[in-house]
């Protein structure tokens, strides 16, 4: 009985170091993860800074061709007009005729 004891005592105590180092583990790819969100703003900060912005601009101007937006070129969503529906081919056989064309017995199936 007491072999059993310590036994599962051993046990126990393996299971639960286990789980700590798991944890610490995590914890630190979470640390990790966070100071790599924190360096992305920071470098999407410098990247979107509109004096950089500005100087992209006229460094790739001739590259680029680049306007200044007119106040008419800017529409509220129901001035855009509306895709076409797509209309099918009707050359080219829809799924379902495909599918009533398979012999169902040539697979290798068990037959009917």
């Amino acid at each position: 009985m007491m072999v059993a004891a310590a036994a599962f005592t051993y046990k126990t105590k393996h299971e639960a170091e286990n789980q700590f180092d798991l944890l610490a583990k995590t914890e630190s790819q979470i640390r990790y993860e966070e100071d790599t969100i924190s360096i992305l703003k920071a470098d999407w900060s410098l990247l979107t800074q509109p004096a950089r912005l500005q100087r992209l601009t006229e460094s790739y101007a001739d590259d680029l061709k680049l306007g200044t937006v007119e106040p008419e070129q800017i529409v509220t969503p129901d001035a855009i007009p509306q895709r076409p529906p797509e209309v099918p081919d009707p050359n080219i056989d829809t799924i379902a005729e495909m599918l009533k064309r398979i012999d169902k017995t040539s697979t290798g199936a068990i037959k009917p």
